[in-house]
């Protein structure tokens, strides 16, 4: 007979698991396993098999490698690892697209039926319709004041109700309804809270960002060094266009408001003496858009003329023989 392990021993055995894990993988997701299932837990290893492990562990004991192990080997990167370890979490180690594998464990999500003085992640609504229940257990209603009427010898429920909020702990006239009515209204599964990358520590939402999104938070970005830099004029490859056309602008108006002159404010100054010339300027575009319209209706007005001419001729002819 093998002998008993003793905890001295597995301890140690844990530790030199951690410690190896963390030198071999670079990217670690929090994740927090709260309501999940040893079934559950293990269809998800399976699941993530090839380029990722889950450990799990006391927080303590996980705490106590990570600052031994930094001192060891002179990773202090890894200690930014030591804050995020609150509550009843985990952590996977892995080697690929860390998107990919965060998506990987919503997938391994399992109805849950309502239990009591369990806090509801979500809003739970009971849907109006035939719950399928004789009269008899009309009281589980009438405690939780949802409208009902008897349809067919069973209780019908009238209107929608919202019978638990989120964030409410669940009562046991709410938990007994739900069992009879078969709803399982939450789910649960591993849930990252979040990511290690070589030493940086960010939210799980960044792995969501699309390269639009990237694009548009760029664009801010220098929108706002743009905006910064014209304020305090501070020439910046982002302001420097902005500048010049401001410079430009208002050597503009000096020149319009003085006799001095340059090609381009003769140019503007002929316009403002003669306003005209704008319209003048628009007329190509107006013509371009309209295209041959103009000269085939000024033809159609120039023959109606003639018919009308002629018309005039004959009748003055008709009169005067009559």
């Amino acid at each position: 007979m093998a002998p008993k392990v003793t905890k001295a021993e597995k301890k140690v055995s844990y530790d030199k698991k951690m410690c190896s894990l963390i030198d071999e993988y670079a990217q670690i997701l929090v994740v927090a396993v709260d309501n999940v299932g040893s079934t559950q837990l293990q269809n998800i290893r399976k699941g993530l098999r090839g380029d990722s492990v889950i450990l799990m562990g006391k927080n303590t004991m996980m705490k106590r490698t990570i600052r031994v192990h930094s001192e060891n080997t002179g990773n202090t990167a890894i200690l930014n690892l030591v804050p995020l370890l609150v509550g009843n979490v985990g952590l996977i180690f892995t080697k690929g697209d860390l998107k990919e594998v965060s998506e990987e464990v919503g997938k391994y999500k399992v109805g849950a039926p309502a239990r009591v003085g369990l806090v509801a992640p979500i809003d739970v609504v009971v849907p109006p319709g035939n719950t399928g229940l004789d009269p008899s257990q009309t009281s589980f209603f009438q405690v939780l004041n949802i409208p009902t009427k008897i349809n067919k010898g069973t209780v019908e429920i009238i209107t929608p109700v919202e019978l638990i909020h989120k964030g409410d702990k669940v009562g046991s006239s709410e938990a007994a309804l739900l069992a009879k009515l078969g709803i399982r209204p939450f789910s649960y599964g591993l849930v990252v809270l979040s990511v290690y990358d070589n030493g940086t520590v960010f939210s799980p939402d960044v792995l969501n960002l699309t390269e639009d999104d990237l694009t548009e938070k760029f664009a801010l970005g220098v929108a706002m060094v743009t905006s910064l830099s014209l304020a305090i004029a501070y020439p910046t490859v982002a302001a420097a266009p902005h500048m010049f056309i401001n410079a430009y602008k208002n050597v503009l108006a000096v020149a319009v408001e003085t006799e001095y002159s340059y090609p381009h404010a003769d140019k503007m100054k002929e316009y403002l003496a003669d306003p005209s010339k704008f319209a003048v300027a628009a007329a190509p575009a107006g013509g371009a858009v309209s295209g041959g319209a103009a000269p085939v209706t000024a033809a159609k007005e120039e023959a109606k003329k003639e018919e009308v001419d002629e018309e005039s001729d004959d009748d003055f002819v008709c009169n005067l023989f009559d």
